[in-house]
């Protein structure tokens, strides 16, 4: 059943005009009065509707039911990412949400090829959310992933939040991160990786005197689109 997502509130019985996006969305696939879909709203579980009219442009539904359905990973793992260049951010954003990530954290490293700030920055962000939202209506899941504003490296680890706190590193002394997992409990995690060329090596010294703990992802060295995925899904799937 097609899914679409539908911010504001889901009451039983309320007829709606779905957002354009959406209804461009009902339009293309030549749905009709009567036909059924789900909506979702990112607060919680989904909701039953039917399509009672369609416009030229403007869609209206009527909600049926509300189910308190959830598929979100046991573990909240929080990525936080050196923006990787050109159309890998997309995909990474759009896979990272199907994978379960509970949020992502845009940064800028001394070795990041991509910068943005402004206008252009917010733009970006709110692409990337639309990304997000995308993948939510795809897989299935009713929460939506928040993504946060760029921030430079070092502003974001003053204040960086809580939880277990993993550092992707090439450094030596970098626990393979299958064998960290065993004395990790089910909290939160906050995973940082660096963008094309990693982390500079202050950056990394400043992420370990905030509490990361160095890990690795084994002898073979990732893209930066692809590590931070290969480590949420170990993260996610374990627990």
């Amino acid at each position: 059943m097609p899914r679409f997502y539908c911010p504001g509130p889901l009451a039983i019985g309320a007829t709606l005009t779905l957002p354009a996006g959406a209804a461009r969305h009902v339009q293309v696939l030549r749905l009709q009065p009567g036909d059924a879909i789900t909506l979702f709203n990112g607060e919680g579980g989904e909701c039953s509707a039917t399509v009672t009219r369609m416009g030229r442009s403007d869609v209206e539904v009527q909600v049926v039911s509300h189910a308190a359905i959830e598929r979100e990973a046991p573990r909240a793992v929080h990525l936080a990412l050196g923006m990787p260049a050109n159309e890998r951010m997309d995909w990474l954003v759009e896979k990272a949400t199907e994978l379960g990530a509970a949020s992502l954290q845009p940064l800028q490293a001394e070795r990041s090829v991509l910068r943005l700030a402004g206008e252009r920055a917010e733009k970006k962000r709110s692409h990337w959310q639309s990304v997000a939202i995308a993948a939510c209506e795809q897989c299935g899941r009713n929460s939506v992933p928040p993504v946060h504003p760029i921030q430079a490296l070092p502003a974001w680890l003053s204040s960086a939040p809580t939880g277990h706190r993993l550092l992707l590193s090439l450094q030596s002394d970098s626990v393979p991160l299958p064998q960290h997992l065993a004395s990790l409990d089910a909290g939160p995690v906050l995973f940082l990786s660096g963008p094309e060329g990693g982390l500079s090596a202050a950056e990394e010294q400043a992420a370990l005197s905030q509490g990361f703990v160095p890990v690795s992802l084994g002898a073979r060295t990732l893209r930066a689109e692809t590590a931070p995925l290969v480590a949420l899904a170990a993260l996610t799937l374990d627990s």
